[in-house]
């Protein structure tokens, strides 16, 4: 069974198309087929000026007429399509998403950040790991920073906060908001906590250091590449690291933001299995689709 989610960020938008297929166990295996990633930068218009622009819309509305021809080649025949932090913000989200919908019939819905950490959960990837452990999900976007916290097999709060990378690059995180989110974390997250990161730029530090799967990146090793990469300018990053222009700029800030979480909720270590919101809308997709037939 082919299943697709296409999730469009702050900073880009990615159509994931996954095969579900069962194990011999029977669990349900999510085999990716095909991720394709368009840098739209959404939360540069909307951080700034509040609203997404004529330029920005148009490309948004190819972008997914190339995703719908794209589905139609894989003949996927379920699609959950979500927008999160950029078109939650924008005065003009709804009326260009409607035009989406008149243009290629896909419908896309614009997520809370409760949910938006409700779908990065539904990976469950903590629910494979050690459990006398608690895990805080960390997935930092271009415009907000979903925290999920799981410890005893149970899943204690989600929250998503105004700081993502975007906003943090045109200057539209305040101290209030930084200190919001660390006396959150200061009195939310206890004990023996490991960290579980996702989004782009954790998963682009985890190629860079060679770490073999599975094995977890240290707090100091992402200080080390933070103070590391803020010596070099944009261009230099792209040329040093082998980096896409859109990686290069907001590597920075996510850094930033991985290590004040961390920092703050006592954790060492953070384990990168490569997962984001596209990989838990497949999931929740699917569940969905299964209830439908159950009933």
């Amino acid at each position: 069974m082919k299943l697709a989610a296409i999730d469009i960020g702050s900073n880009a938008a990615r159509l994931l198309i996954s095969e579900a297929s069962p194990k011999a166990n029977g669990e349900m295996d999510f085999t990716k087929v095909n991720l394709v990633r368009v840098p739209l930068r959404l939360g540069m218009d909307v951080f700034a000026d509040g609203s997404i622009s004529p330029k920005r819309a148009d490309h948004l509305v190819d972008t997914i007429k190339a995703y719908k021809l794209l589905l139609g080649v894989y003949e996927v025949k379920y699609l959950k399509a979500c927008a999160t932090s950029a078109m939650r913000d924008a005065s003009n989200g709804m009326e260009i998403l409607s035009r989406v919908r008149h243009e290629t019939g896909i419908d896309i819905h614009i997520i809370t950040g409760q949910e938006e950490a409700s779908y990065i959960y539904e990976n469950h990837i903590a629910e494979h790991m050690d459990p006398s452990k608690s895990y805080l999900y960390v997935d930092v976007g271009g415009g907000s920073t979903e925290l999920t916290y799981f410890s005893g097999n149970t899943l204690v709060f989600k929250e998503s906060f105004n700081i993502g990378t975007i906003r943090l690059m045109q200057k539209q995180v305040t101290d209030k908001q930084w200190m919001e989110m660390k006396e959150f974390i200061r009195v939310k997250v206890r004990g023996n906590v490991k960290a579980i990161g996702s989004g782009g730029n954790i998963n682009k530090i985890f190629s860079l250091s060679k770490r073999k799967e599975g094995k977890p990146l240290t707090l100091d090793l992402l200080k080390d590449y933070y103070k590391e990469f803020s010596n070099f300018t944009v261009q230099e990053r792209i040329h040093i690291y082998n980096l896409r222009e859109d990686r290069a700029d907001v590597i920075v800030p996510a850094l930033q933001i991985y290590v004040n979480v961390m920092r703050w909720a006592n954790i060492d270590e953070i384990y990168v299995p490569k997962i984001g919101l596209a990989d838990g809308l497949i999931h929740a997709l699917y569940n969905e689709i299964v209830g439908i037939v159950s009933r």
